[in-house]
C-alpha cells in the first residue's frame, strides 16, 4: 500500500468565486469547471486534509451590481446569498459522485436543502472526514463571501485560506491588461491594502490580519494545484502578517 505523502496542513478553507464555476464565460454553472474543482478537493481529502469550502454566487447574481440597476441593496445581497446556496448544492453533487461525503451548511435557514450553520456540527463533520460547504455568505447583507470565508476560517480553526482564482497569484496590476505585470511571491496584508490590490475586501482582510490567518492566492485551474499547496510547494502568492 502506498504511503500517504506528508501534508503541511491539517484543516484548510477553500474560497471559490462563483465566476470560477461559470467556466470561461463566468456565468451559470459549467460542468467541466465543477468536475475540476471537485476532483481537486477529493484529491487533498484523500491525503487526510480536512476541507471546508466557501463559495460565491457571482455567476448567478451579484448584489452590488443589482443595486446599480435599481434593486434595493439588501434585497440584492440576499438574492446573491441564495445564488451561493445553488452553487454549494452543485458542488456537493459533484463531490458525492466522486464518493466524497459532503455536507452543505447555510447561513440562511432552508432546512429542506441544507443544514443551518452550526460551528460545532461543522467541526464534527470534518473530524468524520466529510467536506463541508458553507453557503449563504454570512447571512447578512453588505458582507461579501470573502468576509464569510475569513469569518468561517477563524471559527472552525482553519490554518489557511486558499483563494482559488483564474490567475496564478497577486499582481501589482491586472496581468490581463498589462503584460509587464509583476507577480508577488509573498506580500503583507498591509501592503496589499495600501496598494489596493483587490485580493479580498477590507473587512475580510481585517479579520485575517487581526487573527494572523494566512492566505494563498493561486490559479485553481492548474492541474493538482491544491495537492501541491498541501505538500508545501511554493505556489501563487502568500499573504501574511
Amino acid at each position: 500500500m502506498k504511503k500517504p505523502e506528508p501534508c503541511k496542513y491539517r484543516r484548510v478553507l477553500l474560497k471559490l468565486s462563483g465566476e470560477a464555476l461559470g467556466g470561461a464565460a463566468g456565468v451559470g454553472i459549467d460542468p467541466g469547471a465543477l468536475r475540476n474543482m471537485a476532483s481537486q478537493i477529493a484529491e487533498v481529502r484523500e491525503m487526510g486534509v480536512q476541507v471546508v469550502v466557501v463559495i460565491g454566487g457571482g455567476n448567478i447574481f451579484r448584489g452590488l451590481q443589482g443595486s446599480e440597476k435599481g434593486i434595493e441593496r439588501a434585497t440584492g445581497d440576499y438574492m446573491g446569498m441564495l445564488g451561493t446556496v445553488i452553487n454549494a448544492l452543485a458542488l456537493q453533487d459533484s463531490l458525492e459522485k466522486l464518493g466524497v461525503p459532503t455536507r452543505v451548511q447555510s447561513a440562511i435557514t432552508m432546512a429542506q436543502v441544507a443544514e443551518p450553520f452550526i460551528r460545532r456540527r461543522a467541526v464534527r463533520h470534518l473530524e468524520k472526514g466529510r467536506v463541508v460547504i458553507f453557503g449563504g455568505g454570512t447571512g447578512n447583507p453588505y458582507f461579501s463571501t470573502d468576509t464569510a470565508a475569513a469569518l468561517r476560517a477563524n471559527e472552525i480553526g482553519a490554518e489557511l485560506i486558499l483563494k482559488g482564482t483564474k490567475v496564478d497569484g497577486v499582481y501589482d496590476c491586472d496581468p490581463k491588461k498589462n503584460a509587464g505585470a509583476k507577480r508577488f511571491e509573498q506580500i503583507t496584508y498591509l501592503e496589499a491594502l495600501q496598494r489596493q490590490l483587490k485580493v479580498m475586501d477590507s473587512a475580510a482582510f481585517s479579520l485575517c490580519m487581526d487573527n494572523k490567518m494566512p492566505i494563498i492566492v493561486f490559479n485553481l485551474f492548474t492541474p493538482h494545484i491544491l495537492k501541491r499547496v498541501m505538500l508545501g510547494d511554493k505556489v501563487g502568492t502568500v499573504v501574511t502578517a
